[in-house]
């Protein structure tokens, strides 16, 4: 079927938060700097609030509907709302963070997606059994072509959320630890589209996991990226139709998007807190 016809038919929705109180006022991951932030947190916050709109009107240009979270004052993380929960034929099972900073914002994540059930866009949410950890869709992707889910692990997400995974989608959830704290969700480092196409930095991965996604992946529908397109977070994208939205892409990897029959968007020209959004239904 035409890529743009079934877009307009059943076109994506995402969820996003206005960072109005985005900053970066502690460290859980080797990218976040309080101190730097704070000898130029007007600019930066300035600079949050263009690429947000930018990343919002380029998912709206797509045809994508956008839900909007409440920013909550004291948990400026909130932006990230992919790590809120994993979505997946109308069910949401929630997140568990493992951070204290970030835990506090479960209770926003699970109203949100309560009132999302009370409009009538989701079935059901689903709480994560005992004290198994995974940060949503930050850590688990879903694969299109091929019916199954991905899920990173190691630094944020346990293992053990794979089967309940599987339990509640009832499709396969394939874990792939993480080796670098540098990439410390799969989707900084880890992209499937839907012509089955996976882009991807070899190096945040370990040895096994590779070996998965070789299993899994032909090597004619694997992108390796290159360190310097890793660095800037290019596989932290999200596609509606055949339109990729991304807000670092080099020309070679644009080009090799083209080449496959994608439209790589671009949405800043600097990569400095990635995409402040992520898929959530």
């Amino acid at each position: 079927m035409n890529g743009d016809a079934t877009l307009a038919k059943n076109p994506p929705c995402f969820l996003m938060c206005p960072p109005r109180h985005f900053a970066v006022t502690y460290s859980i991951n080797p990218w976040m700097d309080p101190t730097s932030w704070a000898a130029g947190s007007v600019a930066l916050h300035e600079e949050a609030l263009a690429q947000w709109a930018g990343l919002r009107r380029a998912l709206a240009s797509t045809g994508a509907a956008v839900e909007t979270l409440e920013p909550v004052a004291g948990l400026p993380d909130l932006v990230f709302t992919a790590n809120g929960a994993v979505v997946l034929d109308r069910k949401a099972v929630l997140a568990r963070f493992r951070h204290g900073e970030r835990k506090r914002e479960e209770p926003v994540f699970a109203r949100a997606f309560a009132t999302l059930k009370a409009r009538g866009l989701l079935d059901d949410m689903i709480e994560l059994p005992g004290e198994v950890v995974l940060e949503g869709a930050g850590d688990c992707i879903w694969d299109a072509a091929r019916g199954m889910l991905w899920m990173g692990c190691g630094f944020r997400s346990d293992a053990a959320a794979a089967p309940v995974l599987e339990m509640e989608f009832g499709v396969p959830c394939v874990a792939l630890p993480l080796a670098d704290p540098r990439f410390y969700h799969l989707d900084t480092a880890f992209c499937a589209l839907p012509d089955g196409t996976v882009v991807y930095y070899p190096g945040a991965f370990t040895e096994a996991a590779r070996a998965a996604i070789a299993e899994y992946v032909p090597e004619a529908q694997r992108i390796a990226l290159s360190q310097s397109d890793a660095r800037h977070f290019a596989a932290n994208a999200v596609y509606a139709g055949r339109t990729i939205i991304l807000s670092s892409c080099s020309e070679v990897l644009r080009k090799t998007l083209e080449e496959r029959g994608f439209t790589a968007r671009r949405v800043s020209e600097k990569r400095r807190f990635g995409l402040l959004s992520d898929i959530a239904s």
